[in-house]
C-alpha cells in the first residue's frame, strides 16, 4: 500500500496476514502501532519491492504512477504471474518489462486490456487484423477546445462512469489515459500502434474489440465494474461464477461509439508519438503528465494548460535507449524539473497578466 493504513491494517486483521509493506515510511510506523507484533511491517520502495519478491502465485500491482516498476520487476524476475493494474510501470520500463516477462507471466486487469486478452483467444494471431480500445470520452465528451478553457477541479472529478483516483480521473478527462493505454496494448499483445484504433464509447459496456482479418470482430461486453477484470487476472485463464454484476438485456439499452476528437484531446497522439519513439520518451511523457496534473489538482495552472506542459516538456527532451531502472529514474527527474520550469514560466506569466488587469 501507499499511505492508507486504517483500511490495510483492517483488511491485515481480518485476513491474518503475516506480513505488510508500505511505500510511505510514515505511514509504516503508524500501522506497526495498529497492528499486533506476529504482523511485519516493511516500508518504502526497498520494502514494496520485497514484498513483491516474495516466492507466490500472482503478484497483483495495483501501485500509482510509476513506482511500480520496480515492484512488477522484482515479481517477474521471481516468477510470479503479474496481474498488472499498474499500466505505468509497463508504459515507463517498456523494454525491461517486456524482456523480464515469460509469455503469460504479464496479465492485465485494466477493463479494456481484459477485454482484448479476452477477445483474442477467439482466433490467432495472425488472424488479427486491429486492436479497438474503447474510451468512455470522460466528463468533457463534446466539449469544444474553448470550453476546456474554464473547467474545474471539481467538473474534471466528476467521471460519469468510473469511480477512480484524482490523477486517473484527470488522467481520464484530458484522456491522457487513453494513450497510455495504446502504449500499453502494443507493449502488452506485440500489435503495431498502426493497428490499435481508440473509439470513444460512453456507456463503458464494450470494453474492447478486436477485428480479425476476415472482417469478424469480437468484442467482450460487460457492466463498468473492475471487479470482473480483477478476478479474471488473479485465476487467468479460468473464469469463477458470480465474480460481478451481470449484463441486464432485458432493459433497453443504447451503446453509442464516436471518432476520437483529436483536435481537443491531444494527449492520445502525444502518449502514441512517445510510444512509438519508445526508449525514455514514455517516462518522460508519464513524469510530465503527473506533474501538470497535480499542479491543475493544486489549482496553480488551468486545464487546457496540461497538455501544454507536457507538450513543451516533450520538445526538449533528447530521446535515448533504456538500458536500466536508472535509466528510467533519470528520465523522470529530468522530465518532473523540465515540467517545473514549464509551469513556473506558465504560473509567472499569468500572474503578470492578472497584475496587467488590475491595474
Amino acid at each position: 500500500a501507499g499511505g492508507n493504513v486504517d483500511l490495510l491494517c483492517r483488511q491485515a486483521r481480518a485476513f491474518g496476514v503475516r506480513r505488510v509493506a508500505l511505500a510511505n515510511r510514515v505511514a509504516a510506523e503508524k500501522a506497526r502501532r495498529q497492528l499486533p507484533d506476529s504482523v511485519e511491517v516493511l516500508d518504502g520502495m526497498e520494502g514494496v519491492t520485497a514484498m513483491a519478491s516474495e516466492p507466490v502465485d500472482v503478484v497483483l500491482n495495483g501501485m500509482v504512477s510509476s513506482r511500480g516498476l520496480q515492484p512488477t520487476l522484482a515479481a517477474l524476475r521471481a516468477g510470479s504471474t503479474v496481474a498488472l493494474a499498474n499500466k505505468e510501470s509497463l508504459i515507463v520500463g517498456g523494454a525491461l518489462v517486456v524482456a523480464a516477462a515469460r509469455p503469460g507471466q504479464l496479465v492485465p486487469v485494466d477493463s479494456e486490456h481484459s477485454a482484448l486478452a479476452q477477445c483474442l483467444r477467439a482466433g490467432h494471431a495472425r488472424e488479427v487484423a486491429r486492436l479497438i480500445v474503447t474510451a468512455s470520452g470522460g466528463p468533457f465528451r463534446g466539449y469544444s477546445t474553448a470550453d476546456l478553457a474554464t473547467v474545474t477541479v471539481e467538473q474534471a472529478l466528476a467521471h460519469p462512469t468510473w469511480s477512480m483516483g484524482a490523477v486517473i480521473t484527470i488522467n481520464s478527462a484530458t484522456m491522457a489515459n487513453k494513450g497510455q493505454e495504446v502504449i500499453e496494448t502494443h507493449l502488452l499483445f506485440g500489435i503495431p500502434y498502426d493497428r490499435i484504433e481508440v473509439v470513444v464509447h460512453p456507456q463503458s459496456i464494450v470494453h474492447g474489440m478486436v477485428e480479425f482479418c476476415d472482417g469478424a470482430v469480437v468484442a467482450k461486453l460487460s457492466p463498468p465494474d473492475m471487479r470482473l477484470p480483477i478476478q479474471l487476472a488473479l485465476t487467468w485463464p479460468e473464469r469463477l461464477p458470480h465474480a460481478a454484476a451481470v449484463m441486464d438485456w432485458t432493459r433497453v439499452q443504447l451503446l453509442q461509439f464516436e471518432p476520437l476528437d483529436r483536435m481537443t484531446f491531444p494527449m492520445v497522439d502525444m502518449a502514441v508519438a512517445a510510444g512509438r519513439q519508445a526508449g525514455t520518451a514514455p517516462a518522460v511523457f508519464n513524469a510530465a503528465n503527473e506533474e501538470a496534473v497535480a499542479a491543475f489538482l493544486a489549482e496553480r495552472v488551468g486545464f487546457a494548460d496540461i497538455p501544454r506542459v507536457v507538450e513543451a516538456v516533450l520538445e526538449q527532451h533528447h530521446n535515448t535507449p533504456v538500458v536500466d531502472v536508472d535509466d528510467v529514474l533519470q528520465a523522470e527527474a529530468w522530465a518532473r524539473a523540465a515540467a517545473g520550469r514549464v509551469l513556473g514560466a506558465r504560473t509567472d506569466t499569468e500572474a503578470e497578466g492578472n497584475q496587467g488587469m488590475r491595474q
